[in-house]
């Protein structure tokens, strides 16, 4: 199969089982709060890979990136914590609607950070992007509860942790990023969980079992699909989140699809669709330019 295809079914899953570890976390968190979820998630995730990592002998820790991997991992754990706890606030639909903005965020701190250059069709995509954010959230229309501002946050800080993934990517296998992730990550979530742990009832361990099925499956297709093509011709296919959002939004939390998160939603979609056009672009024009020209 064409690697880039192959890309493109892994997000499209990712995106599916993304959003259903969503359903799984908004349904626990009725009862435990963010910081037992979160151990949770990430420790019943561990034990789920560990077979693996005994049949390998722990060969899978093995790795160059020690120093990237915490890196990953410290800034993992808000991320996680704001990102959970927004389920608590806002519907499905806006929560994955509202990560689209996250390739436009990359785009942001790529000029910051690494000093790129940001041309006119960046600065476009960017302003059309931030209009998308303003029709989906309609600040001062209509109140923006702490659900909207926690998730925000978890957008920019897992911007980040796509930078770091997507260089781990080139040297690390998966399987090793994510058994690196969970091992840091149920670590730090542990001693955080002493101090605010709530007892699940039955009901509520299967629930976040199945989450934990659910994020080890998104977390093994995305990384595979960063492995595979660059950042840029995977991030539009991010927008099945809304349709998965809106689907089981509705089926599972009776929750109505919001025009306006829609349409919001398809403005920032068309910023991320022209940064990725231009990207793929740039890099054609600079192949052919490094070809050898017959004389």
């Amino acid at each position: 199969m064409n690697k880039k295809i192959l890309a493109i079914l892994l997000v499209i899953i990712a995106t599916f089982f993304g959003t259903l570890m969503g359903v799984f976390l908004k349904i626990a968190q009725a009862e435990i709060n963010v910081f037992t979820a979160g151990f949770l998630r990430f420790f019943l995730g561990l034990l789920f890979i560990l077979p693996f990592i005994l049949y390998t002998k722990f060969k899978v820790y093995k790795t160059a990136h020690l120093k990237l991997h915490l890196l990953r991992g410290i800034i993992n754990l808000p991320m996680m914590y704001l990102g959970f706890g927004s389920l608590v606030y806002i519907s499905l639909e806006q929560f994955n609607a509202i990560h689209f903005i996250v390739p436009l965020i990359v785009t942001l701190l790529a000029v910051i950070i690494l000093k790129e250059r940001i041309y006119f069709i960046r600065i476009s995509a960017l302003i059309i992007g931030f209009l998308g954010m303003l029709i989906m959230l309609r600040p001062g229309i209509i109140e923006m509860n702490i659900g909207v501002y926690m998730i925000l946050a978890s957008c920019l800080m897992w911007s980040l942790i796509i930078i770091i993934s997507k260089s781990l990517s080139k040297d690390e296998s998966p399987i090793t990023i994510l058994t690196y992730q969970y091992s840091f990550m149920s670590l730090f979530t542990f001693f955080v969980a002493l101090f605010y742990w709530e007892t699940p009832s039955y009901m509520i361990w299967s629930y976040m079992f199945l989450s934990a099925i659910c994020g080890t499956v998104f977390h093994i297709a995305l990384n595979y699909s960063y492995k595979l093509v660059d950042l840029s011709a995977t991030q539009p296919i991010t927008f099945f989140g809304l349709i998965w959002g809106s689907l089981l939004g509705y089926y599972v939390f009776n929750d109505r699809p919001d025009f306006f998160t829609w349409i919001g939603g398809i403005f920032i979609f068309s910023g991320v669709l022209i940064i990725t056009y231009r990207e793929s672009y740039l890099k054609k024009n600079i192949a052919k330019q490094s070809l050898p020209v017959k004389s």
